[in-house]
């Protein structure tokens, strides 16, 4: 199977955060089916990463789509990110939970030697599992991180994103989290809830 091109990228955060839900993400031996994602739109979205403008850690949000976007979240988390619309439009898909397809054992050994849902449930033990670091941020999504397209259309609950209480109240509230239904690879499941507008 061939990875997602550029192409796939080069759309509204959350049209992209909605087709990547069943999607698959590798690096190295380990191989993960993304549960849930969140989006991050530009402009005028006061959670975005970008909304005070270009910095030295954000710089790769301004970049071409279809590249990874990872930064370090209060000194430990490396959270993985999908920049996604055209070159200079800073937005992207953050990545929040996933459920292992290949390489479970070295999963298990970097997040502890734990098992189930807890493994995989929440960014920073997405970018753990996969062995990621800030090196990463930058890199194409052919390699050496590689997203595959998902086999079948899933059907997906939404919520509002989380830890977001610096942005404004709609941005806040704003049902930009996308999940898969009924899936226990999910965080904050008591959050979501049926869209049939993107589900």
């Amino acid at each position: 199977m061939s990875p997602l091109p550029p192409a796939f990228y080069d759309r509204d955060a959350l049209e992209v955060a909605r087709d990547l839900v069943g999607a698959e993400v590798a690096h190295g031996d380990v191989r993960l089916r993304i549960t849930e994602v969140e989006a991050y739109r530009y402009p005028g979205d006061t959670a975005n990463h970008a909304r005070m403008g270009r910095t030295k850690r954000n710089a790769p949000m301004w970049g071409a789509p279809g590249h990874a976007y990872v930064y370090l979240c209060y000194g430990l988390h490396h959270l993985l990110n999908f920049v996604t619309g055209p070159e200079g439009h800073p937005a992207v898909v953050l990545l929040r939970a996933a459920e292992p397809v290949a390489g479970l054992e070295l999963v298990r050994a970097r997040r502890g030697n734990l098992s189930g849902p807890t493994l995989l449930t929440g960014p920073g033990k997405i970018g753990q599992a996969l062995g990621l670091d800030t090196t990463h941020s930058g890199t194409p999504l052919d390699g050496p991180i590689v997203v595959y397209p998902r086999i079948e259309t899933p059907r997906l609950v939404v919520g509002p994103r989380v830890g977001i209480d610096y942005a404004e109240p709609g941005d806040r509230d704003a049902p930009w989290r996308i999940a898969l239904a009924e899936s226990r690879w999910v965080s904050h499941p008591n959050r979501l809830r049926a869209d049939p507008s993107i589900g």
